[in-house]
């Protein structure tokens, strides 16, 4: 979000509190699975659905519940998102859409199931939303592996952990919410103009490497 800020850019978010936002940032309180979103005035040159959610059980002690509240939070979110700005995104000359996967879906994992599910249908989605949208509008999702947010804090909560989670990825680190960021930016600026369609994996090469 700073990223965007210092390069000039408006940005506008709707999320259920505000938070430590920063003050140029204009802010619209509501759940997206309840509220309506804000009428916004177009055009609209990009878009970034970034739910967050992680519930990390073994597959038995899943309820059905649970499976459809992950799948709700990531997936029907990001449609109800993408239905209610779309027009706005075509009054753009060149929008870019911003979903979220996990590494998880193409690096099976134990204890990710509703997770991955959700995100699996996120990659759907953004395939065949970059194929029906083109050349108009872009869509691309990023992939992450474990990132040091508020949301990974028992992942990540002492020295232990971290170390033995930075050992899990090749590059011998977990990722920053910076990391994301600058990803995120580049996919929505002009300079990605020629990538569609695509799922970033920014992993620290978990999801393809196997070191020595």
């Amino acid at each position: 979000m700073d990223i965007l800020l210092s390069a000039g850019h408006e940005v506008i978010v709707f999320s259920r509190e505000r938070r430590d936002l920063p003050g140029e940032v204009e802010h619209y309180a509501g759940d997206i699975l309840k509220d309506a979103l804000p009428s916004l005035s177009g055009p609209l040159h990009g878009v970034v659905y970034l739910p967050g959610s992680i519930q990390l059980k073994p597959f038995h002690m899943i309820s059905e519940a649970q499976f459809r509240s992950e799948w709700e939070l990531n997936f029907l979110g990001a449609v109800k998102t993408l239905q209610a700005v779309y027009g706005l995104l075509r009054q753009a000359e060149g929008a870019s859409v911003v979903l979220m996967s996990t590494v998880a879906v193409q690096t099976g994992m134990p204890f990710h199931a509703s997770i991955a599910s959700a995100k699996g249908a996120i990659e759907g989605l953004t395939r065949s939303l970059a194929a029906e949208w083109a050349p108009t509008i872009r869509v691309n999702a990023v992939a992450p592996s474990l990132t040091n947010t508020p949301l990974a804090e028992k992942l990540l909560n002492t020295p232990e952990k971290q170390t033995q989670a930075a050992q899990r990825h090749p590059l011998k680190r977990f990722g920053t919410p910076a990391d994301i960021a600058h990803l995120i930016a580049f996919l929505l600026s002009p300079h990605s103009s020629w990538i569609t369609g695509e799922i970033f994996h920014i992993d620290g090469g978990m999801h393809s490497l196997r070191p020595l």
